[in-house]
């Protein structure tokens, strides 16, 4: 069932954010959201997510969705091992084994029993990136998914995602055009000027 989004606006203190977004994104499709800092990429995300609300407009196809979602901050328990971080949203059926081998192509097998505060930038990011993944979900919504990650390890994460992502809606903020190269994505970009 695609998702529909009819003319979305938004405004904090006076100033707009979105001013009548649309656009339908359908099923199995990746998506790039481009546009400058600041732009409202982030506020759109979390209107999907039920974060923040419109002040006009409306979004239909939510309804039973399940989002998963990665963040712009990593978002983990800094005494959790990564393992235990991603076991918290994981799909009850998968196993610790079925969780180190998917996390295995992301992340060196000593990273996983170690709590993420001793991890690196770049490691909590890929913890972060395999949580979302190995959760249940229909929808994937990733804001700027690849920060602080180097462009080997960018394409390896992104390789991943695509995998565990197959067939599904996945929605990501970007700056970079090399993302939309490696999803083989669309570009939505509702700042444009004319």
């Amino acid at each position: 069932m695609p998702l529909r989004i009819h003319n979305l606006s938004k405004s904090f203190d006076g100033q707009p954010v979105l001013s009548g977004v649309s656009t339908v994104l359908e099923e199995g499709n990746t998506y790039c959201l481009m546009g400058p800092s600041g732009a409202g990429k982030t506020t759109l995300l979390r209107i999907l997510m039920g974060l923040e609300r419109a002040d006009s407009g409306r979004v239909e196809g939510l309804s039973g969705l399940r989002i998963s979602a990665v963040f712009q901050e990593d978002r983990l328990c800094e005494g959790f091992t990564a393992l235990e971080n991603v076991r918290l949203a994981a799909a009850p059926s998968l196993s610790d084994a079925d969780i180190r081998k998917a996390l295995s192509a992301i992340l060196p097998p000593q990273a996983l029993d170690r709590p993420v505060s001793a991890l690196s930038g770049g490691m909590k990011r890929r913890t972060a990136i395999g949580r979302a993944l190995l959760a249940p979900f229909d929808l994937l919504l990733m804001d700027e998914p690849f920060t602080g990650l180097d462009e080997d390890t960018r394409r390896r994460t992104a390789a991943f995602i695509r995998e565990r992502a197959a067939g599904r809606m996945i929605l990501l903020s970007t700056h970079q055009e090399e993302d939309v190269r490696l999803f083989q994505a669309r570009v939505l970009n509702f700042w444009q000027q004319p």
